[in-house]
C-alpha cells in the first residue's frame, strides 16, 4: 500500500498589479514572479488591483473547504473607501447588498478610527484634497467576484484599496508584499 500523498501549503502576501495566475498572455506579473514552486494552485482568488493574503496549495480537498462558499469560511478585508461612512451605509453592508447576481449574505463591518499601519502600496492611492477616505475592516463568509468592491460601491463608497488580510484561521501575520512562507496543513 503506498503512503498517503504529502501536500504543501502556502501563504503568500500578493502585491498590487499580480495576477492570481501562473501565466499571462499579455505579460502581466503573474504568481510564476514570485513563486517557484511547481504543481501548487491559488485558492479562490484576488483581484489584479487588490493585495493581500492567498493559500496556495496541491491538495484540492482543502481549496475545495477554503474556497466554496457552502463552507462559509470567513475572509477578512480592510478596504479604504471614497467618503466617510454613514451608521446607514454601514447597517446596509452589515444586513446583506442586492448586486446584480443576488444578495450577499450579512457582512461583519467595522469602520477605522485610525488608519492602519500599512506597507507602502506600488501604486499610489489617488488623492482628492475635498474627498475624505476612511478605512473599514469587512469579514464576508462568500466569494463572489469583487465581492467587497461591489459592495462598497453599492452603497455610495467606491473602494480605493483593498487587502485580504485572512482566510478562516490563516492570516498574513509578517508577511510583506511578495513573501510566501511554508506552513502545515490548516485545521479546518
Amino acid at each position: 500500500m503506498a503512503p498517503p500523498k504529502q501536500y504543501s501549503y502556502w501563504l503568500f502576501n500578493k502585491p498590487y498589479g499580480v495576477l492570481c495566475q501562473f501565466s499571462s498572455p499579455d505579460n502581466r506579473p503573474t504568481l510564476k514572479n514570485y513563486i517557484p514552486i511547481p504543481g501548487i494552485y491559488p485558492v479562490g482568488r484576488l483581484d489584479y488591483d487588490s493585495e493581500g493574503l492567498l493559500l496556495l496549495t496541491d491538495d484540492g480537498s482543502l481549496n475545495q473547504r477554503l474556497a466554496n462558499p457552502r463552507y462559509k469560511q470567513p475572509k477578512r478585508y480592510l478596504a479604504q473607501v471614497e467618503g466617510i461612512p454613514t451608521s446607514a451605509q454601514l447597517q446596509q453592508l452589515a444586513a446583506g447588498i442586492k448586486l446584480p447576481d443576488g444578495w450577499t449574505a450579512p457582512a461583519k463591518v467595522k469602520l477605522l478610527t485610525e488608519p492602519p499601519k500599512l506597507w507602502p502600496r506600488s501604486t499610489p492611492i489617488r488623492f482628492r484634497k475635498n474627498v475624505p477616505t476612511a478605512w473599514l475592516e469587512l469579514t464576508i463568509t462568500e466569494g463572489r467576484n469583487r465581492q467587497v468592491r461591489r459592495m462598497t460601491a453599492a452603497v455610495g463608497l467606491p473602494c480605493l484599496r483593498l487587502i485580504r488580510l485572512s482566510i478562516g484561521p490563516l492570516g498574513l501575520k509578517t508577511l510583506l508584499p511578495g513573501e510566501y512562507a511554508m506552513i502545515k496543513k490548516p485545521n479546518l
